[in-house]
């Protein structure tokens, strides 16, 4: 028979626990109100074949439970009185420094939810210990102090899930839509340094990963980027490729005709798109962010996104390479070829690749040989989402998608969906903040366009 303890962790049932603490209870009332020794040993006995009843493992609070109410059946009144009292004294002990005890556990790797809360994070190195430390501060400090006792009372039963509690101390949001195109248009600062335009795809595709890194270190949820926001920079590879060939003939003296020099520059173009790639594939799967786990990042394909023409032709060749790549798969360790869990991919079905003759039919074939080895990409259907949506666009990188907003944010009046993110929306109760000893608490994380709703506190009738 086996007990939860409330750090989460499981341990043999030992019914001397519940003895000893009956008697230090039997001990704080006069001799003539006390149970015998006898008594005692009965109700302990008794909560042990209500453990074992049950069948499963047994919580430290439902055995609390079992206790009190056998010592009332004994008609041991001020000894039931004085175990709730001395109940109460650990509780309030544990609540004055709840951390302690599951920090050293998850230094010394005995936190059995910690090492496996998490498929994405290694729980044995540096820096996810130290997310895992600061996520059992932030807990604490909510569950003690942010959330009202009903909140942190149904969490603890089940009733609901507050997510994201080792977070939520902090004033971090949640997913949301990378506006790679305006960085890297337009330039961008990371880590106080300026990032002018890059010059070449395979640049493109390095600043790509390190605002992926940056934003990853600065939220709690996935993010999105579409490789439309790259694909203009094929053209400007090609561009570079065509005018440094051109260099170094009129240096050489080499004479080439003009079909021999854009099988060159398409050689050499080629060979840059499938290093870019490879360049956020693996940028992606080895980086950490500050919490210890690799950027959780989805990659969006939609041709349509693009201009017709020679961008979008590039945009398919970048598409074909990402799904080429992802076919694959990644070597780990043992060299064995696997698949990635991150980038997560999403291609877009349209006219333009849904049938046999359609230009790009030939990376619908390739998505699926894809889905078939890796079960990547997902689909969305173009047709279907502006029927309910009335557009199409990238989803957040959990890919759900947001609201379109209600009127267009870009300067042309356009929605905008790039650049937006959900956000922890502070919750009002009849319009008022929700307080508790004085300090503001957010009762709900509710995932809402930020700017957009306020969140109403759940309230049962």
């Amino acid at each position: 028979m086996r007990v939860t303890k409330r750090n989460g962790r499981e341990v043999n049932f030992d019914i001397s626990k519940i003895e000893n603490a009956i008697r230090k209870a039997n001990n704080e009332v006069p001799v003539e109100k006390r149970l015998s020794e006898v008594q005692i040993q009965a109700i302990a006995t008794n909560v042990a074949k209500q453990c074992e009843g049950l069948g499963r493992s047994v919580a430290v609070d439902e055995i609390q439970d079992m206790v009190e109410i056998a010592i009332m059946e004994m008609r041991g009144y001020e000894v039931a009185q004085a175990y709730v009292r001395y109940r109460f004294k650990r509780d309030l002990a544990r609540k004055t420094n709840t951390t302690d005890g599951e920090i050293l556990e998850l230094v010394e790797r005995s936190n059995e939810d910690a090492m496996q809360e998490n498929a994405n994070k290694n729980p044995v190195i540096n820096s996810t210990q130290r997310d895992y430390i600061a996520g059992l501060v932030s807990k604490d400090i909510t569950q003690r102090i942010l959330l009202p006792d009903d909140v942190v009372k149904a969490h603890k039963d089940g009733a609901i899930h507050f997510h994201d509690a080792d977070y939520f101390i902090s004033h971090e949001h949640n997913c949301e839509l990378v506006n790679l195109e305006d960085m890297l248009q337009n330039g961008t600062v990371i880590s106080g340094t300026q990032i002018v335009k890059p010059h070449s795809f395979g640049t493109a595709c390095n600043i790509a990963t390190q605002i992926i890194a940056q934003v990853a270190s600065n939220q709690y949820g996935g993010q999105s980027i579409s490789l439309a926001h790259l694909a203009p920079f094929v053209d400007v590879s090609r561009q570079r490729i065509r005018k440094n060939l051109n260099e170094e003939l009129e240096k050489t003296g080499v004479q080439m005709d003009d079909e021999a020099k854009e099988k060159i520059v398409s050689m050499r173009l080629h060979r840059e798109v499938v290093a870019g790639v490879q360049t956020i594939n693996y940028q992606i799967v080895t980086l950490l962010t500050t919490n210890g786990q690799t950027p959780f990042v989805t990659l969006f394909m939609y041709l349509d996104e693009v201009p017709e023409g020679q961008t979008r032709d590039d945009m398919a060749m970048v598409i074909e390479e990402v799904l080429r790549q992802r076919i694959k798969g990644l070597p780990d360790e043992t060299g064995a070829w696997i698949t990635p869990a991150f980038p997560k991919l999403v291609y877009v079905l349209d006219e333009d690749n849904i049938h046999e003759d359609s230009r790009y039919w030939y990376l619908t074939e390739l998505a699926a040989r894809c889905t078939a080895k890796r079960m990547v990409p997902d689909y969305v259907s173009a047709k279907i989402m502006k029927e309910l949506k009335g557009d199409v666009y990238a989803p957040m990188g959990c890919r759900s998608f947001l609201t379109p907003d209600k009127e267009g944010l870009n300067p042309d009046g356009s929605h905008k969906y790039y650049g937006r993110l959900t956000a922890k929306v502070e919750p009002t109760l009849n319009g008022v903040n929700v307080r508790q000893n004085g300090v503001e608490s957010f009762p709900l994380t509710v995932e809402l366009p930020r700017g957009q709703y306020r969140a109403k506190l759940f309230q049962q009738d």
